[in-house]
């Protein structure tokens, strides 16, 4: 039997992960492929520390080039994770004739065009099923399965700590805080939070699911990016009643020849598939030509891209144009919603429904409004004029919508 045999950089949890299914599910795996999958080396800074896998001494180094320089080595798995030195090894591997398998949506994001592009010249594959939805096969569906299909737009919970403190918030009514809490106490959170609840994660994914059914690599600088970090109970309990359930998604979707691409909370219905995906769970919803609407869910925590060649521009910000969910927190005053109607109606945004809300401190009360399709920045010089009036209290939270 034909032997492949893997060099992997980066012994923590992830890497002793690997290994540990490596070697449970290797007669299974030779039995389907046909071919024997062997450990031949695995580096690590501390090659000391006890994992829940034991390794044999002898293949530990702590020198990646005991990997890179070995040529019976095929396969180089990189999972030291961030920009350098992943990078460096990456790029070292590609140029030695190795492939490469990593789960580094970071670097992929930043520098994946760069390197997917010598991985073609070297004659290579870079495969990294793992850095977008987990277990979810969402590349190798992308890349293989729905090769012939053009995609309208791709809709994403991509982000297993920011879904769950979502769901915490609506399921039991607590705080943002709360949640986030719960889900640190639970291991689903790092104890800085910031990569996963300020959206920064899902751009990374995003990314990477715009090149995959798209065929374009964008900037990360090219997505906007609004994170989960300002949503209240309240804005949950409000949403529910409306029949509605707040997500934090990632979009990618064309307008005409135009993309535009954003992370950001999102109003949807409860009736929709994404609405009903609940804790840590991901799950991708793509709309394609052929295969029609697709779900692809499960747990979050050589290769053929085509490329969309109608699509001529990456749609500018300002052009976003979406219904939206806005709180006002308000003196409880005659003429107060006529102000903020007022100033609405200056930048074109008419108004869909509006609800006052009792609220104990006196005084103060929200406001809550749905408005009709309007463009983000007449939205958001609308909030700035709207935030230096006498009678508004806080600054106003909006929740973009979205029908899917």
């Amino acid at each position: 039997m034909r032997k492949i045999n893997l060099g992997i950089i980066g012994f923590g949890n992830v890497g002793a992960g690997v290994i540990k299914i490596l070697r449970e599910k290797k007669s299974l795996l030779s039995e389907k492929i046909g071919i024997e999958i062997n450990v031949k080396k695995v580096c690590d800074k501390d090659i000391i520390s006890k994992r829940n896998v034991s390794v044999d001494k002898a293949l530990l180094t702590r020198n990646p080039k005991d990997i890179l320089d070995d040529p019976q080595i095929d396969i180089v798995v990189e999972l030291v994770g961030g920009i350098n030195p992943a990078k460096e090894f990456i790029t070292s591997a590609l140029n030695k004739g190795k492939h490469v398998v990593t789960a580094n949506k970071a670097l992929l994001a930043q520098d994946g065009q760069e390197l997917l592009s010598l991985a073609d010249d070297r004659g290579k594959n870079i495969y990294f099923e793992a850095s977008v939805g987990a277990g979810i096969p969402i590349i190798k569906s992308v890349r293989e399965g729905l090769v012939a299909n053009n995609f309208k737009s791709v809709y994403g919970i991509v982000n297993g700590t920011s879904n769950f403190i979502l769901s915490r918030m609506s399921e039991n009514n607590c705080t943002f805080n709360q949640a986030l809490k719960e889900a640190q106490e639970k291991g689903f959170a790092e104890k800085d939070p910031t990569l996963d609840i300020e959206g920064i994660d899902s751009c990374h994914k995003l990314v990477l699911l715009t090149y995959l059914c798209f065929g374009r690599f964008i900037k990360i600088s090219d997505v906007f990016v609004e994170g989960i970090s300002k949503i209240s109970t309240a804005d949950v309990c409000y949403a529910n009643e409306i029949g509605l359930q707040i997500k934090l998604l990632a979009i990618a979707k064309k307008e005409g020849n135009d993309l535009e691409v954003r992370v950001h909370p999102t109003l949807i219905p409860k009736s929709s598939l994404l609405a009903s995906v609940s804790g840590v769970f991901n799950a991708i919803y793509v709309d394609s030509d052929l295969a029609g609407d697709l779900l692809f869910y499960g747990p979050g925590s050589g290769q053929l891209i085509v490329q969309d060649k109608t699509i001529r521009n990456l749609r500018s910000t300002d052009d976003f144009e979406s219904r939206y969910y806005i709180r006002f927190m308000a003196l409880d005053k005659p003429g107060v919603l006529a102000k903020i109607s007022g100033v609405l109606a200056k930048f074109g945004i008419s108004i869909a429904s509006v609800t006052q809300k009792e609220h104990r401190k006196a005084h103060v009360v929200p406001i809550v409004m749905i408005i009709h399709q309007a463009k983000e920045k007449n939205l958001r010089l609308a909030l700035a004029a709207i935030s230096r009036l006498d009678v508004i209290k806080e600054a106003a939270v909006a929740i973009r919508m979205e029908e899917i």
